[in-house]
């Protein structure tokens, strides 16, 4: 197990790579196993201390969670919180992802890119065609996923939004945020074939 911590404006000290560590240790010892690499960044912005953590299992799943506080222990309490309330949601299904031998390693992943363009305060309505203004590029992997593997993956995770190929009929499908507070599912399928793919109606509600 290896778990690296480090500051963002500020210095993370060796009292606190300590306790985190220790904190993290023990969820990850508790519900998954040892076959993990984790980060922990300490930053403080307007006086405020936030403790971002970050584990990743051999099946590339990827678990996040974040704290904030007014000290930097008081934010890595609530981010190992976090981070152990959405692992005990899941931990029976977990378990199987520390082998690497899950459907997050499905041969039908593709590899997309995803940009970041500027919205100029220019009105370039006469311009239609124009394309915006990229500014960043990063990659991103498009796993091959049933429908409640994205919705764990979602939950686990502090992303916004999951972009996935369905396993049932090879679409492009969406699951995202809600301001409710549930799960939105998009699936772009014409030929209705996937229906509730490892989803209950209930589930997505």
């Amino acid at each position: 197990m290896t778990i690296q911590v480090t500051g963002k404006n500020v210095d993370a000290g060796d009292a606190y790579q300590a306790y985190a560590s220790d904190k993290i240790r023990a969820v990850i010892q508790k519900y998954i196993g040892h076959d993990v690499d984790s980060h922990v960044r300490l930053e403080k912005e307007r006086g405020l201390f936030k403790t971002s953590c970050s584990v990743k299992l051999a099946s590339g799943l990827l678990l996040e969670a974040h704290g904030e506080g007014g000290d930097a222990y008081a934010s890595a309490d609530e981010a190992v919180h976090r981070l152990e309330t959405r692992v005990r949601r899941y931990k029976g299904r977990l378990k199987s992802h520390t082998n690497g031998s899950t459907s997050a390693r499905r041969k039908g992943s593709f590899d997309a890119r995803d940009f970041v363009v500027s919205v100029a305060e220019t009105d370039h309505s006469d311009h239609v065609d124009a394309h915006p203004l990229i500014i960043a590029e990063t990659a991103r992997n498009i796993g091959e996923l049933t429908v409640s593997e994205a919705v764990m993956q979602l939950d686990l995770s502090e992303a916004p939004f999951l972009i996935f190929k369905n396993a049932a009929h090879g679409s492009l499908n969406v699951v995202y945020r809600r301001q409710d507070g549930h799960i939105g599912w998009v699936d772009a399928d014409q030929s209705g074939t996937g229906k509730l793919n490892g989803a209950s109606a209930a589930s997505m509600s």
